[in-house]
């Protein structure tokens, strides 16, 4: 048997050892993949689903360079899983922008306006990062169809009051430090080294609750 045959057959037979040798994925460690919330309960309950809470504040420039890895992210989430943004509430122009974004998804837009509110604020520079005014939120929503008068009715309605005092309990209940932050179905406050490594362990966390459902 010539060299070369001799090397192919000792490489097949090493193969499965090689399989079976490499190593397992890393388990995810308390204290620096995830933190336990103690006081564990969803943002909002839905049968069925596994909830993953993003708390953000639309003038934080880290949420703004996290958010197009998150998009895609979103995009791959499997369809028992409901990914939730939860504005920051934590005073000040914090306050202005999250009611902002409670009015614009009382009227339908916020979803097509996320990004291109990171953007105006980030990279266009067209609205103000603290200070701002209604009359400057509204015409930046005036782009998808809404109304001064609709969006200042929305910004002083009961019911953009009422998700404000939800959000701002949510964050304090799961304990966020900063943004942006990730919450899986209100149990593990997501940590990691980069905003990869918490996608990650997300994913990893989102495998731990279904797998407990099933059970």
């Amino acid at each position: 048997m010539t060299l070369m045959p001799r090397l192919m057959l000792l490489l097949l037979a090493l193969s499965p050892l090689s399989v079976l040798a490499a190593p397992a994925p890393a388990a995810l460690v308390e204290g620096k993949d995830y933190e336990v919330i103690q006081a564990a309960g969803p943002l909002a309950p839905l049968a069925g689903k596994i909830e993953v809470a993003e708390v953000f504040g639309y003038t934080c420039p880290h949420c703004a360079h996290f958010e197009p890895l998150l998009q895609a992210w979103q995009k791959k989430l499997p369809k028992d899983v409901r990914f939730t943004p939860v504005p920051a509430v934590f005073g000040g122009y914090w306050d202005s922008y999250a009611r902002a974004y409670y009015a614009a998804d009382q009227l339908g837009v916020a979803k097509r306006s996320h990004v291109a509110m990171f953007d105006a604020l980030h990279e266009k520079g067209s609205l103000p990062l603290s200070n701002v005014s209604p009359a400057e939120l509204a015409g930046f929503y005036k782009d998808y169809g809404v109304t001064e008068q609709q969006f200042t009715t929305a910004l002083k309605s009961d019911e953009v009051e009422a998700k404000l005092a939800v959000a701002k309990s949510f964050a304090q209940r799961v304990k966020v430090q900063g943004t942006p932050s990730l919450i899986v179905n209100g149990k593990y406050l997501v940590k990691g080294t980069s905003f990869e490594s918490m996608l990650r362990n997300a994913d990893a966390l989102i495998a731990r609750e279904r797998a407990a459902k099933a059970r």
